[in-house]
């Protein structure tokens, strides 16, 4: 007699290894993967991320689900936003706006951020992010530096621009206002748009020409300029593909804003690149809204950073619902990039989000470069960066630019001869050569593991990543001095729980000036309205002098120390 029984099920991963993806790696067959037969849409950002699946009889598939602050959702097809950002396209023609020419935006996560974005693509213009959050000064000095054509703001943040009306085309967006009250003579958008036809055919560039302007923080003088060629969409694709695992079937949020890096990149060009729903929530931060939008979106692949995962846990908003079936997370995939994740939070986030949570390194210059990788598979331990991203060779050099081996601390490099999928030629203005022989240096300074995983120790300069921003204290500094009390400033970044750094300046004043709480709250309203509500100082230490080398060049450093002790 025999007898049987049921035959155990085991889940087989088919996800391919990440060794055989990454040494297979060919830059052509991923362009055919993304493309296919038409590698000319490669060539118009609009047409890679928008045209071509309305072509291709995706039209009606959704694109962007948004929602905004008192909760009203706005849904837009593919289709859609062909057609509303024909209108758009059209109408900064009307302006004398050619392929080359830089248009702007300082919006919230609004249906016409997305819109205006498209519609400079479509006719081959360069889309340059203004962060809602700037002052004047640095408004003025991106805009200077790009000769901004075309600016669309809205009601909120039109006064920061004052004088510079004069140099640009400004529109409003949005609002019952009459401008007249302000005294503007800036065009509606919502008068101008419709008067414009929805036909407009995509203009071809080269894949190395412009399709974004990026700013970067830098700690000696002010911003670089990132011009990002067409070529990144590719790279684009490759995170979202292989890091982010994104998928067709995925309610997908980065709740990034698009004024910076990795929301302009990954949150609204990624998705739409795949032909995938992104989402927008104009709300901004508060953990118990972020968790009713994850179960009303039914959101399955999250992108956020660190400070807002912190923010998640502190604010014990996950833990009271994670027993609550009626709000269960539907979360497949979260990810995590700006800084490094740490074992407390990589643990949280897979017991109250259920699911595993990925960290992810990158730059606005490079995009991703490093990454642990949810569609691949390999061994990365928590607490490290990941393994390059395919497409990538990653070395660590001394200060000889020498390769270091495994378990040796070095800057980061890419080895560019030998990664087909990077595409940083330099920056836009010429601001700094960051490229020595073969390498581009990040400045960053890390350990390559033998298992082919990296792990972040620190910047070799004094770049400040509060809440998942960088900051450049140079720029911080500038703007303390603009108070006619001060006569020198440091900038340093603190240690923070939930923002990972805050900023702290450091202020000798002039002679005969005491210091007070007074004159600490001019000083960070000050850089608030000037340069950003995300830069200020939230602490402001006066002190007599600061530490300083023999030539004179502030030792921040020394600050750190003091502040941590």
């Amino acid at each position: 007699m025999t007898t049987s029984s049921t035959p155990t099920t085991t889940h087989t991963d088919t996800r391919p290894h990440y060794r055989d993806y990454y040494q297979n790696f060919n830059i052509n067959n991923l362009l055919t993967e993304i493309y296919g037969e038409h590698l000319d849409d490669q060539r118009n950002a609009y047409m890679a991320c928008c045209g071509r699946h309305v072509r291709d009889g995706r039209g009606e598939h959704l694109a962007l689900v948004h929602e905004d602050t008192a909760g009203n959702v706005t849904r837009l097809s593919f289709a859609e936003l062909d057609k509303a950002s024909g209108h758009v396209a059209n109408l900064l023609q009307s302006y004398g706006v050619q392929a080359g020419d830089q248009v702007a935006t300082m919006l919230p996560r609004t249906p016409e951020l997305l819109t205006i974005v498209l519609a400079t693509w479509r006719i081959g213009a360069v889309y340059q992010p203004l962060f809602t959050a700037f002052g004047y000064e640095s408004i003025k000095y991106r805009m200077d530096k790009a000769n901004t054509k075309v600016v669309f703001t809205n009601l909120e943040n039109r006064g920061k621009f004052e004088d510079l009306a004069e140099q640009a085309k400004m529109v409003l967006v949005g609002g019952n206002d009459s401008q007249q009250d302000h005294g503007w003579g800036d065009d509606r958008y919502e008068e101008v748009v419709v008067a414009q036809s929805s036909t407009a055919a995509p203009v071809l560039l080269e894949i190395d020409a412009p399709f974004l302007q990026m700013f970067t923080s830098g700690t000696v003088g002010k911003s670089k300029g990132v011009s990002v060629p067409l070529s990144a969409l590719s790279a684009f694709y490759l995170y979202m593909r292989y890091a982010i695992d994104l998928r067709a079937d995925d309610s997908y949020w980065n709740m990034a804003d698009p004024g910076w890096a990795y929301g302009l990149y990954y949150a609204i060009t990624g998705p739409l690149l795949m032909g995938i729903t992104t989402h927008f929530n104009e709300s901004g931060f508060d953990a118990e809204n972020t968790r009713d939008f994850m179960v009303r979106h039914k959101i399955t692949n999250l992108a956020s950073s660190p400070t807002a995962f912190r923010m998640m846990k502190s604010s014990g908003v996950f833990e009271r619902a994670h027993d609550d079936s009626d709000a269960a997370l539907p979360l497949r995939c979260a990810n995590s990039a700006g800084e490094t994740l740490n074992t407390e939070v990589v643990n949280w986030v897979e017991t109250y989000l259920n699911c595993k949570v990925c960290d992810q390194y990158g730059q606005t210059e490079t995009g991703m470069t490093c990454c642990e990788h949810h569609a691949l598979t390999h061994e990365c331990p928590v607490g490290s960066m990941g393994m390059a991203l395919p497409g990538h060779t990653l070395v660590v050099l001394d200060d000889d630019m020498n390769v270091l081996p495994d378990g040796e601390q070095g800057q980061l490099a890419v080895v560019v001869s030998q990664s087909p999928a990077f595409y940083f030629r330099g920056y836009s203005w010429n601001e700094k050569d960051a490229f020595i022989g073969d390498y581009y240096l990040t400045g960053d300074v890390v350990e390559r593991h033998s298992d082919g995983s990296y792990w972040f120790s620190g910047r070799d300069d004094d770049i400040i990543i509060t809440a998942g921003y960088r900051v450049g204290p140079t720029d911080v500094e500038n703007t303390v001095l603009e108070h006619d009390a001060v006569a020198e400033s440091a900038a340093v970044g603190v240690p923070d729980e939930v923002r990972g750094h805050t900023i702290k300046s450091y202020v000798v004043l002039k002679d005969g000036i005491e210091g007070s709480d007074e004159l600490a709250k001019e000083i960070q309203a000050l850089v608030r309205k000037r340069l950003s509500t995300h830069a200020y100082p939230r602490d402001v230490e006066f002190v007599a002098a600061l530490p300083k080398t023999p030539s004179g060049k502030i030792q921040r450093f020394l600050l750190r120390s003091l502040s941590a002790a």
